[in-house]
Parts: structure tokens; sequence; C-alpha cells
């Protein structure tokens, strides 16, 4: 859908992953990331592809804390990502990585994800969302989500 007042598509409807991990709903989870200094190019700022490497040390936090969540028949791989450049990030810098969960499929799972300076939550450098899908090494087929990231996304009353 295009809106009639800015031609872009989508326009005026936030994305989920803008929405998915607020103030409203609690994130599964909170990393802390400080900022090296080879995280640098050569623009004095953090790489593009450094994201990647952060959102990923959010998950495997988040994961240690989720009881069998891999095994010998059943591994998680990156299926999909949006990644949402908001601002750079310049060294030095603490930075709090926020991790939802958007959607659970039969073996995937959807994590949004927000990462914003860690002295100033209002400044958001990044937001968007991973698919994480889990399969069977032995042969590449997917298997279903195991029932500890089911329980781990689940809201506690």
């Amino acid at each position: 859908m295009t809106s009639p007042s800015s031609g872009r598509r989508g326009a005026g409807k936030p994305h989920p992953s803008e929405t998915a991990v607020d103030a409203d709903r609690p994130p599964l989870f909170v990393a802390s990331i400080v900022v090296r200094w080879r995280d640098l190019d050569a623009f004095n700022h953090v790489n593009n592809a450094t994201y990647l490497t952060y959102l990923e040390e959010a998950r495997l936090q988040w994961l240690r804390h989720v009881p069998d969540w891999f095994n010998d028949h059943a591994m998680p791989v990156l299926a999909a990502c949006q990644l949402n450049y908001r601002r750079p990030i310049s060294w030095p810098a603490e930075l709090k990585v926020a991790l939802g969960c958007e959607h659970l499929g039969r073996s995937s799972i959807t994590i949004t994800h927000r990462i914003v300076d860690a002295a100033d939550p209002a400044c958001l450098y990044n937001d968007g969302h991973v698919v994480m899908a889990w399969m069977d090494p032995a042969n590449g087929r997917a298997v279903a989500l195991p029932q500890s990231i089911r329980e781990a996304t689940t809201p506690k009353p």
C-alpha cells in the first residue's frame, strides 16, 4: 500500500519491528554490549556488518538462559534478517540490545530487536527482526521448535 502523502510503500503504518519491543510489552531479554575500537570502520563509526555480531551476541546471551535450546538433532540457523539503521554508533559507547518475540512458527521464531544507547534508551541506533529456524543438522530439514523456546517466549503472569 502506498501512502498518498509520502509516496512510500506502507508509510504511516509502523513495521512490526518498530513496535514489538517497547514499553507496552517487556522484552524477552536485554543484553549489554560494549563497542570495541575494532568495531569501527574508516568512517569512524561501527561498521554495518558488526550490528549482526551484536545481535548474535544478544541472542546467545538470551539462549544461555534457555535449557535444551539445541541438541544433536535440532539446531538453530539464521534464516532471515531485517536491520533498519537509524543512526551511526560511535566509539566509545555502551549499548543495550532488547529482544522480543514477534512470531512463533512450527520450526521458527521471529525475534525483534532494538539497539539503543545504554545511557540514553531513547537514542535508537537500529531496529528490525531476525528469523531463526531449527533444523536437523544430519539432513538439513526443518524440525519442531524446542518446547523450551516456546516456554521462554510465553509471558509469565
